[in-house]
């Protein structure tokens, strides 16, 4: 049953926002990631930063706090580093050692919150997020470091840095968002809106991806609150849905291109 009355701006909104801020660098990064072949770097990455969210927590420093951050983005740069050393020496097993490197963080994980009585609601804040009660000093960081990102990827700062740039952009990308929508979440921003707009003219990539993605975010929290649904749950599966509405445009459009291009032939 439809509640219209939970369709509440000053709830969503927030929400929102968060999704858009996450969508302008993961969009960026998720076409790369498609480009190298290195899909489930993301879910590597995001595992490592939340697995620093895990360490110091059990070492008992303040949820939120300067340490905490530091700790997500300290472990996440060291996987950064790792994951640019194995590609540099192993290529050919990259992929296969992202998986290992996410496997091996999940474990250890589970292993430090074993003895936490609310270990296990910890690691689902962590894996699907809690996008609805995102904060204003939330999103000021999450603003802040898309900001920097983005300067500093449009500026061609990054690219100096060789692999570690691309790696160490990603790290501190998904540290950021990562405690706000959830590993899925990160995941799903990443890859999704990026594959849907793939077989697109790679000069409307990054729109297409981009608008997709937004009408993802916009969609997922409607819905969520409309039928009192898990909202990462629900963006996960309405970022895909419109990934795959953007990719389907492009099918739709290709015959009759090949049309028009036929009758310029002749």
């Amino acid at each position: 049953m439809m509640n219209w009355n939970s369709l509440d701006l000053g709830l969503l909104g927030p929400a929102f926002i968060a999704g858009v801020l996450v969508l302008a660098t993961h969009v960026v990064l998720g076409i790369q990631v498609l480009d190298r072949g290195i899909v489930f770097i993301d879910l590597a990455i995001a595992q490592m930063a939340s697995l620093g969210v895990i360490a110091a927590d059990t070492l008992g420093l303040p949820e939120g706090g300067i340490w905490m951050q530091a700790s997500a983005v300290v472990a996440a740069l060291l996987g950064a580093a790792l994951l640019t050393w194995t590609e540099r020496r192993v290529p050919r097993q990259q992929e296969a050692l992202i998986g290992a490197a996410f496997v091996l963080s999940t474990c250890a994980g589970i292993m430090m919150v074993s003895g936490n009585p609310h270990g296990g609601e910890h690691l689902r804040d962590l894996l699907v997020g809690q996008i609805l009660w995102v904060g204003m000093p939330q999103l000021l960081g999450l603003a802040a470091v898309t900001g920097a990102l983005l300067i500093a990827m449009r500026a061609g700062w990054l690219q100096r840095l060789g692999r570690f740039g691309f790696y160490g952009a990603f790290a501190v990308a998904v540290t950021a968002s990562v405690q706000v929508v959830g590993v899925y979440l990160v995941f799903a921003s990443l890859i999704f809106p990026a594959l849907g707009a793939r077989s697109h003219d790679p000069s409307r990539q990054y729109r297409l991806a981009l608008v997709s993605g937004i009408a993802g975010y916009a969609s997922g929290l409607m819905l969520s609150a409309l039928f009192d649904l898990p909202s990462g749950a629900v963006i996960v599966w309405t970022l895909a849905a419109c990934a795959l509405a953007c990719a389907g445009l492009r099918l739709v459009s290709t015959p009759e291109g090949d049309a028009h291009a036929d009758e310029r032939r002749h």
